[in-house]
């Protein structure tokens, strides 16, 4: 996918996002977040957004700390998380592709990471607002959740950081079944090493559509299918967690 179609899925999702937010209410419960209610989604995520901004409008080349969560509640917060959101898009539609400053995950650019991670970030979160006012979610389309499986496999979980991790070495498959995308993700006591192919038998395989798949992966969905050792599929449930701090 291309920087562009990065910055148009994020706008799409931060819309719905607010509009998920602002029909079930501030007080209601995020079902996929334990813990949560609305309003600690749309703070957090309208944090990210300004903290994501600032990279590329300010140029920060090094590590930024974010400016922390609103006292907002209400309507002020929406408007709050809506006036972010679009400072967010606008920045990253209207910045030079060569824009030098600080990322986490590889990418081809800056701004191809930025806008990359900030589409994920605001569409998984879009799926929690949605998750309040219960039923099916919208639905995300099959080649922006491969590039998701591609960015968490990839990106998240090649960093030191990852907690998936074995004792002795196993492999776990990820197939997406409307696609012909698969992984072959290694597990040990090292960070998970993926490769996007299919390498070898394999101790656990987690199948299903990839928009499944790529949210079942951010333990936002149970996983479609399951087969060998489901201990795996646990383990990725209990370790996968990415978090803020």
């Amino acid at each position: 996918m291309e920087i562009p179609e990065f910055v148009e899925t994020l706008d799409r999702e931060g819309r719905l996002l607010a509009a998920a937010a602002e029909e079930a209410g501030v007080d209601a419960k995020v079902a996929t977040c334990p813990g949560w209610q609305v309003r600690d989604l749309v703070r957090h995520t309208g944090m990210v957004h300004r903290w994501a901004t600032a990279f590329v409008a300010e140029g920060y080349t090094s590590y930024h700390p974010d400016g922390g969560v609103p006292d907002l509640d209400g309507g002020e917060l929406t408007a709050w998380f809506r006036e972010g959101h679009r400072r967010l898009v606008d920045t990253l539609a209207g910045a030079s592709p060569g824009v030098d400053c600080w990322s986490f995950l590889p990418a081809p650019s800056p701004l191809a990471f930025w806008a990359r991670r900030q589409a994920h970030e605001t569409t998984v979160h879009r799926v929690d607002a949605e998750s309040a006012l219960g039923g099916e979610p919208t639905a995300v389309a099959t080649d922006f959740a491969v590039d998701g499986i591609d960015e968490l496999l990839h990106g998240f979980h090649a960093r030191s950081r990852s907690r998936v991790r074995t004792e002795a070495p196993r492999v776990l498959r990820v197939r997406a079944t409307d696609t012909e995308a698969v992984w072959t993700v290694r597990l040990s006591t090292q960070p998970p090493a993926s490769d996007r192919e299919e390498r070898g038998d394999a101790d656990c395989e987690l199948a299903g559509p990839a928009a499944r798949i790529y949210l079942a992966l951010w333990n936002r969905l149970p996983f479609p299918g399951v087969t060998g050792d489901a201990s795996l599929a646990e383990l990725w449930r209990e370790k996968s967690r990415i978090t803020w701090s």
